[in-house]
């Protein structure tokens, strides 16, 4: 099963989707994570989510450029986050994929469909902050767009978090409600 996990900052997209790693009951849990630390605020939000997952059973893996490298156990529950993050590394770090991104990025989460029972990825809905920015910025949202509308095709069920309340555009028949029982 995929789940597509979107929202804007704050919407309470990732405790959901830890919520949806829960209720996919006892399996290992892997939690790969694509936020580079490069300044102290994103140190604070790394340090932040860490302490969300304390306690829950998951094992990090970092990855912050070429997801389809990655490598795990066959039958776990996978915590991918997030899209965002991966997306810019990929599109503005020295060793990421660049112009490929978009490809780099979809051979990697289809690698862990492959690999996992249950995928579930967290992205950022940042289409609708402003008319225009710099032509660096609209060609990274570009991407992250199309990267979205594969993964929503791909995706057994596709959800947004605004203000802690789940909304469903896609929902798979193996969702799992106990997931959303504190929404």
């Amino acid at each position: 099963m995929m789940i597509l996990v979107t929202g804007g900052s704050g919407s309470g997209k990732s405790a959901f989707a830890e919520d949806c790693v829960l209720a996919c009951g006892e399996k290992k849990r892997i939690y790969i994570a694509t936020m580079y630390p490069f300044d102290q605020e994103s140190k604070k939000r790394v340090l932040r989510h860490r302490k969300m997952r304390a306690g829950k059973g998951f094992d990090t893996e970092e990855c912050y450029v070429g997801l389809k490298n990655v490598q795990i156990p066959s039958g776990c529950t996978v915590l991918l986050e997030c899209m965002s993050n991966l997306t810019a590394n990929e599109i503005f770090r020295e060793d990421g994929a660049g112009e490929k991104t978009e490809d780099e990025i979809l051979q990697g989460v289809e690698s862990l469909k492959n690999q996992a029972e249950d995928l579930i990825i967290v992205t950022n809905e940042i289409f609708s902050e402003a008319d225009t920015y710099e032509e660096e910025t609209e060609n990274y949202r570009r991407v992250l767009g199309n990267i979205n509308r594969r993964l929503a095709r791909m995706a057994d069920t596709v959800v947004e978090v605004v203000y802690g309340i789940p909304v469903y555009y896609k929902k798979g028949e193996d969702f799992c409600e106990k997931s959303v029982e504190q929404f």
